[in-house]
């Protein structure tokens, strides 16, 4: 194979003219041919480890915890003595229906007042939940026979929405713990609403 001595394109041998830009072949010694450095490849990246998969994985749920979990703080805005007389009434907040009794109870407390807010709130989301999932469950059997072999899809159906009870649980946790620990920090997700003023 030949190269132009105008483009350095290579050119097959017996060809007068360059292909690319048409000068007329000048055949130029071996020595003088343009070289063609190969191309280096690319270093295959290695395949990670089950351990740095695990890692990531676990950073990944930190991070959205992290995110999740970053809520706004007011504890600054009560009084200790407040926070500390009432701590029992806003863990009772977080109790389902046993708000009401933060609420009747410690009408005059700031603190209370705050996570019985954040207490009732999850109580109503919690039961508008039940409502709904009553609901949809009472659809899907009326539709899903068990006759019609699609039993199946209505049991996992009704597994994935009461798997979802658990979030309503975790976030009374995170409330109770907040109470008892003097903080008035708002829930994830349902924390910036407010019922009571």
């Amino acid at each position: 194979m030949a190269f132009c001595g105008n483009c350095g394109n290579q050119v097959a041998d017996g060809v007068k003219f360059c292909p690319s830009c048409g000068n007329a072949m000048q055949v130029a010694p071996a020595s003088e041919q343009p070289q063609v450095a190969p191309q280096p490849e690319p270093a295959p990246q290695p395949e990670p480890t089950a351990e740095e998969k695990l890692a990531d994985a676990t950073a990944k749920v930190d991070a959205f915890a992290q995110k999740l979990g970053n809520t706004a703080d007011n504890t600054a805005d009560f009084e200790k003595s407040d926070i500390e007389s009432n701590k029992v009434m806003a863990v009772l907040a977080y109790f389902g229906f046993l708000v009401l009794i933060p609420i009747l109870a410690a009408k005059n407390s700031p603190y209370a007042r705050y996570h019985s807010n954040q207490g009732l709130v999850l109580f109503l989301a919690m039961l508008g939940y039940s409502i709904a999932d009553g609901i949809v469950t009472s659809i899907l059997r009326a539709v899903l026979y068990k006759g019609m072999g699609l039993w199946s899809i209505y049991s996992t159906c009704s597994s994935i929405i009461n798997l979802l009870y658990v979030g309503f649980t975790i976030l009374a946790v995170i409330g109770i713990i907040n109470a008892l620990n003097g903080r008035a920090k708002e829930l994830p997700l349902i924390g910036k609403y407010r019922v009571l003023k």
